[in-house]
This record gives structure tokens, C-alpha cells and sequence, in this order.
């Protein structure tokens, strides 16, 4: 379960804390199969069937580099997925969801192992594990979750019911919360919200947004807006201590910044919303060649910045491997142990 501090910053007196989380997942996990991962329409969904060690090894390439929170590996995952392209039936799909969400926690137990072998030291709540609630348009396989093109297609009961299957599943199998990500509408953020907020009771979780700029979700609203929208919500609902975060991921990293100050510029100066980020490398993958184009950042240079802006989750996205989570690491851990900026880490207090 979480640290009682993590979440809910304004009725926090201790330090806030800030998390590592893991990497780009399928990126990793192109590293430990010899299939293709990038443009199969299940992404590395399919894995969690056809190569379960792999998923564990992958989940142990980033806690061995420092990572607090691993992702399941369900980004991509939904029924009708598994039965168009896996053959399936609705019973083992919804089976295959619950899957990936214990691979992730042998993962943590090899882990726990490990460290024991080694008279290795965790804090007591680590790692976390959260299920990745990719959005709507991940299932589609078209590109669409980079434009949020299918707003036009559903409706916010619509995109609740779709969201519910694959949210039940991983609570029921045991994940200690959810990271709602990669959405790139304010119409999906506030729905998947909403549900969360009134069918799941007791459930931590955060918002991610894709954003195409320095201001924009990918659907083309201000970012700032819509990650208001959210926080207000949140707090309507009295729920802030649920809230683990609201940021980005999947965004050049030279985006954040400005992307989290035009948020901080609209929030009342007594509130601070928890900030979550993720970044890709700024690659730009071509979906017509089928790799990965421009040349990548080193997103650990963003890191002392992010964390002034208010960020208390940092991690990596697409092409961010267990080297870079390492990096990561060691930046935070740095900051902390210097004072320059009051947090505290996993490993330090």
C-alpha cells in the first residue's frame, strides 16, 4: 500500500516525497524477446501470453536500477483485443488482464528475494505496483490515442463502461493503484475520473495526459484546463488523498516544463496539485516505417527542474530503458541528500 504522505500534499507537514517510476515498458521488453513489439496491434500486451518470463524479466530490469512504482503491463490490454487477435474467449481474456497483473507481482517477489540475498535495504512500502489504464484509443490500434480522433465516436458512459472491465480486473488481482495514462482528451481524463471517484471507493490512482506541445493535449484542449478540470473534481469529491498525481507522459521532454508552469499559472496559490511525469526521449516513432525517429534527450536533465515545478512521481516512457530509470535515480537521490530542494526519497528521509 502507499506511504500515507504520498498523495495529498496540502495536509502534508513532512517533506514531500518523490518516487521513481519505471521506464518505457514495451521499449525494455523489445530487448528480452526476438518478436517484434512496435506495430503489433496488442503492443506488448501480447507478451503477458506468449513470453510471461520475459514480462518478469522486463519488470526486473527497472527495480534492479532503482524504479519505486512498476506499470502492469496492461497499457494496451482489453477484451476485445485478446479476442480479435489472441482468439480468445471474453473468460480468458479478462484472465490474461489478471495475469499480467501477477507477473508484475513475481516480479516484486524475485525482487524482495534478491535484496534479501544481498542484506539489500527498501523502505517498507516498496515498490508499488500500479495497473496501466492505457486510453481508449490504444485498443483501436489506428494512432488515435496520439490525436483523440474517437471523441467523436463515444460518449463519457460509453468510455466508463469500457474502462470498467480492465480497472475491476486489476483491482480484483491486486495492484495498489491504478495510472490512468497516455489520454489524450479532457473528455476521457474526466470520465475515467469520475468512475474511479464514484465506483471505486478506496482506490489511489493518477492522471496522465499526451500533450503534442508546449500547451496542448493531443485532442488539441489546453492541457492546463483539462488537468484543472480533473483536480477540481477531485476535490469536489473530497478525494485529494486519493489522488496520487495529475501531469504528462509520452511528451518530449522539453515540453513539461512550460506544460506544468501554464498549469501552476491557473491554480489558486493555497492548492498544490501533486505532479506526475513520464517522458518520452523526444523521438517521434513513424508509424509508416515502422521506427523511431530524431535524436533523444537525456531526460535526467529535466529531472531537477520538474521537481521544483512540484513533481512528486518521475519516470520514463517510450524509449526510456533501465540505464536512464538509474539516472533518474540518482539525480533525486542527489537533490535530497544535498537539501537542495526540501523532498525526500525512498531511500532517503
Amino acid at each position: 500500500m502507499f506511504p500515507s504522505f504520498t498523495g495529498n500534499w496540502n495536509q502534508v507537514k513532512e517533506k514531500r516525497r518523490v518516487l521513481v517510476k519505471c521506464g518505457g515498458f514495451s521499449s525494455q521488453l523489445a530487448r528480452n524477446v526476438s518478436e517484434q513489439v512496435d506495430g503489433d496491434p496488442l503492443w506488448g500486451s501480447r507478451f503477458d501470453a506468449t513470453h510471461p518470463d520475459a514480462v518478469i524479466q522486463t519488470h526486473l530490469d527497472f527495480l534492479r536500477k532503482g524504479a519505486d512504482i512498476i506499470l502492469t503491463n496492461t497499457y494496451q490490454s482489453s477484451v476485445e483485443g485478446f479476442m480479435k487477435h489472441l482468439g480468445m474467449t471474453r473468460e480468458e481474456s479478462v484472465a490474461l488482464i489478471e495475469k499480467s497483473v501477477h507477473l508484475a507481482r513475481q516480479a516484486k517477489s524475485q525482487y524482495f528475494v534478491e535484496l534479501a540475498a544481498i542484506n539489500g535495504n527498501i523502505a517498507a512500502t516498496m515498490p508499488l505496483i500500479l495497473a496501466s489504464i492505457g486510453p481508449y484509443g490504444a485498443h483501436l490500434h489506428d494512432g488515435s490515442e496520439y490525436n483523440g480522433s474517437y471523441t467523436n465516436l463515444v460518449n463519457s458512459t460509453q468510455l466508463q463502461k469500457w474502462h470498467a472491465t480492465r480497472i475491476e480486473t486489476c483491482l480484483r488481482a491486486g495492484v495498489d493503484g491504478l495510472a490512468v495514462e497516455t489520454l489524450p482528451c479532457q473528455l476521457e481524463a474526466l470520465a475515467v475520473t469520475e468512475l474511479i471517484l464514484t465506483k471505486y471507493p478506496n482506490t489511489k490512482f493518477w492522471v496522465s495526459f499526451q500533450c503534442k506541445d508546449e500547451s496542448s493535449l493531443a485532442h488539441g484542449e489546453p492541457f492546463a484546463q483539462a488537468a484543472l478540470a480533473v483536480w477540481r473534481m477531485v476535490s469536489e469529491h473530497k478525494a485529494q488523498s486519493r489522488l496520487l498525481a495529475i501531469g504528462v507522459n509520452c511528451v518530449n521532454p522539453s515540453h513539461v516544463t512550460p506544460l506544468f508552469k501554464s498549469l501552476l499559472a491557473i491554480t489558486p496559490s493555497d492548492e498544490k496539485v501533486p505532479l506526475v511525469v513520464y517522458s518520452n526521449r523526444g523521438e517521434v516513432y513513424d508509424r509508416d516505417r515502422g521506427e523511431w525517429t530524431g535524436n533523444g534527450l537525456n531526460v535526467s536533465d529535466f529531472v531537477h527542474d520538474w521537481i521544483e515545478l512540484g513533481a512528486c512521481i518521475i519516470g520514463g516512457c517510450c524509449r526510456v530503458y533501465p540505464d536512464d530509470i538509474l539516472e533518474i535515480r540518482k539525480c533525486i537521490d542527489n537533490i535530497a541528500q544535498k537539501g537542495h530542494l526540501e523532498i525526500c526519497t525512498s531511500l532517503v528521509s
